[in-house]
């Protein structure tokens, strides 16, 4: 019985830190961390693992913040620093939002297209609009009759058949272990690009929706301070995900496109290069893993603003209301962006993930006064020692919001 037990407290204990790693590793972070390690071998993974450290950090931050409050991290924006602050915070993640919803299912669609043509007898794949058409119907349908305490129970299948594929193939196509070992020697490229590419790995490990959203969930999930140790090894498992998956895919690219000096400039250039070299078995494991990750990255795209606005307003969450089914409606139409009108999905999760990177500094700030207000958090606000690494974090996120600038702008 007590066997039993544990197993249920660990499974109880990952419940928001999936909602984050379905958010986190996305089509976003399989197009960066393929990228990198295509252009760049494994030498870009310091980026992923300081990230990894940082994000463990400020989501024990933020959720520690809600334990003890009460209150989630936006509701206190509006009360304690002011409804304008909080107003920027919320519109920076919706645009954000905006723009990853139409990159996800223009790579689902077009990696599931390429992969399907020597299933058609045309030979041209199956159709990208009616693959949007499905899957967003799809989403949409699970959305519309789910509680939060379901969705979270579907992440959990996606997340796992993500997690196994991404691991798999990497060991399938890794065919030198220490050629991928040896390029773990940090450093900045200097190549036009490399800036845009190293903003959005970080950024799809450190936006500041992850942040936000945390606190969210921690608040939905109805835990306090007596969880305290609960929600420290939600967090931990959460990120220690994170960073097996990234650079599992960094490494099947590094492993496999890196020594031929093959890139990754388009959605299906992973699909199109690994299948000579790996084989169709290991692609379609692939496949797999891409339209999982999409998958469980795009129920938080859709209920993302639903979510937000009813913490904004301090309401529970209820996705059955007419706005709320508009929201979602809305969010999954722009999935049909690029299938209808064309476009390059690459570029627009790498510069979204960029995009996310440039707001966190503005979120890290925000909570950064809350932490120190000892009126509310008592014992538990910020010691010294806390603020200097706090400090070091936001300086970490301006020098890559920088970064991500100068890349969008060299793109």
């Amino acid at each position: 019985m007590k066997l039993f037990k544990k197993i249920g407290l660990i499974l109880a204990s990952v419940g928001p830190g999936l909602f984050l790693v379905g958010y986190n590793i996305g089509t976003g972070s399989v197009t960066s961390m393929a990228s990198a390690g295509a252009n760049y071998g494994m030498g870009l993974s310091w980026a992923v693992l300081i990230s990894c450290i940082f994000t463990y950090i400020l989501i024990i931050t933020f959720g520690q913040y809600t334990l003890v409050t009460g209150k989630s991290a936006l509701q206190s924006f509006k009360e304690n620093i002011g409804k304008g602050w909080a107003q920027a915070v919320l519109w920076m993640l919706i645009i954000s939002e905006i723009v990853g919803s139409v990159g996800v299912m223009a790579i689902i669609t077009q990696v599931i297209n390429e992969w399907s043509k020597p299933l058609t007898a045309s030979g041209e794949g199956f159709n990208t609009i009616f693959i949007a058409i499905f899957i967003a119907g799809f989403m949409m349908l699970l959305l519309f009759n789910g509680k939060y305490s379901i969705i979270e129970k579907i992440l959990v299948v996606f997340v796992t058949l993500m997690g196994l594929s991404f691991v798999l193939t990497s060991f399938m196509v890794i065919t030198d272990p220490y050629e991928v070992i040896k390029g773990l020697i940090p450093n900045i490229p200097k190549e036009a690009g490399a800036g845009l590419i190293i903003a959005g790995m970080i950024g799809t490990t450190m936006g500041g929706v992850l942040y936000v959203v945390r606190s969210i969930t921690v608040k939905e999930k109805r835990w306090n301070i007596s969880h305290l140790k609960l929600e420290k090894r939600d967090a931990k498992v959460s990120v220690i995900l994170m960073f097996v998956l990234s650079a599992a895919i960094i490494a099947a690219a590094a492993g496999t496109l890196y020594p031929k000096g093959l890139h990754v400039d388009n959605a299906i250039d992973m699909v199109n290069l690994l299948e000579p070299i790996a084989g169709r078995f290991a692609v379609s494991v692939f496949v797999a893993g891409i339209v999982a990750a999409g998958l469980s990255s795009l129920f938080p795209h859709y209920m993302l603003v639903p979510l937000l606005l009813a913490d904004y307003h301090n309401k529970p969450l209820n996705l059955s209301t007419t706005q709320n089914r508009l929201i979602v409606i809305f969010y999954a139409s722009l999935g049909l962006f690029v299938p209808v009108f064309g476009g390059r999905p690459v570029i627009v999760m790498i510069a979204s993930q960029a995009l996310a990177i440039i707001g966190t500094p503005l979120v890290l700030i925000l909570m950064w006064v809350l932490i120190n207000r000892k009126k509310d958090l008592g014992k538990y606000s910020a010691s010294i020692s806390k603020n200097i690494i706090y400090g070091i974090i936001v300086l970490f996120t301006v020098y890559v919001a920088i970064l991500g600038i100068i890349g969008i702008l060299d793109v």
